[in-house]
């Protein structure tokens, strides 16, 4: 498949003109026409780069891509020996934010939803990337935490009152703590989101709605692995995802 088609199949199902993100979304390196062997990870760093390197790779499609907005323009240091490794191997890197956040089927909300059996009934807040539902299971948020943990394979960090019983439930994947606000007024149970920030225990106590940071990259696996299923199933390129290792 060419490149060039490759891309206007993930595009079309991702939409990026849809939203207002931080980066790119797209082809960001250019690499050779023909494609028959794809990597798709998490995010695109150097393990990452070398990995798909070493499997002779055509291209990676990840997440969590390069040229965000306010950040130092200049190939140099660690930018550089990623884009340098991907220009010897004429690797191109394809890279989807937002868009594959919110995407309702191959998102990695949605995904998440699914992994954790909560059953959605909505998005909200900003760009419609928090998502809203009940979770399917019984508890309190210490036993919905463990759930968590043992879904994802990773221990989650539980904010609040750990014998808050569970019902409603909001989501967003990645580093969207600051949502929380978003989810209380949603009048929830408890929130899930990648990463944790000092005042979310504060609101965690203060607004009785348990806040779980189950980890950046855990949360964010389950879009991009999804995406890329189905390009193979679609196109018939090779697609292998690999998970490189992040406890953040």
């Amino acid at each position: 498949m060419l490149l060039s088609e490759m891309q206007g199949l993930l595009d079309g199902w991702l939409e990026p003109w849809r939203y207002k993100d931080y980066a790119p979304n797209g082809l960001q390196v250019e690499g050779r026409a023909e494609v028959g062997k794809v990597v798709t990870g998490v995010t695109a760093s150097q393990a990452l780069i070398d990995a798909a390197a070493a499997r002779g790779a055509d291209a990676i499609l990840v997440h969590h891509g390069y040229f965000w907005k306010g950040e130092d323009a200049r190939i140099c240091g660690m930018k550089k020996q990623r884009i340098r490794t991907l220009l010897q191997h004429d690797i191109s890197l394809l890279a989807y934010h937002l868009p594959l956040d919110g995407h309702l089927e191959l998102g990695n909300n949605a995904c998440l939803g699914q992994a954790l059996g909560l059953a959605a009934q909505g998005q909200a807040g900003e760009q419609g990337l928090l998502w809203h539902g009940d979770w399917t299971g019984a508890g309190d948020a210490q036993a919905f935490a463990g759930h968590v943990s043992a879904r994802l394979g990773r221990a989650a960090q539980l904010l609040g009152r750990p014998d808050k019983p569970v019902r409603k439930v909001a989501w967003c994947t990645g580093g969207a703590q600051g949502f929380f606000a978003d989810a209380v007024a949603l009048g929830v149970d408890a929130f899930i989101t990648g990463e944790a920030s000092e005042q979310n225990y504060h609101m965690a106590m203060e607004s009785d709605v348990a806040f779980i940071a189950a980890g950046h990259h855990a949360t964010e696996r389950f879009g991009i692995k999804a995406l890329g299923e189905r390009l193979m199933q679609v196109s018939g390129i090779n697609v292998e995802f690999i998970d490189v290792f992040n406890p953040v």
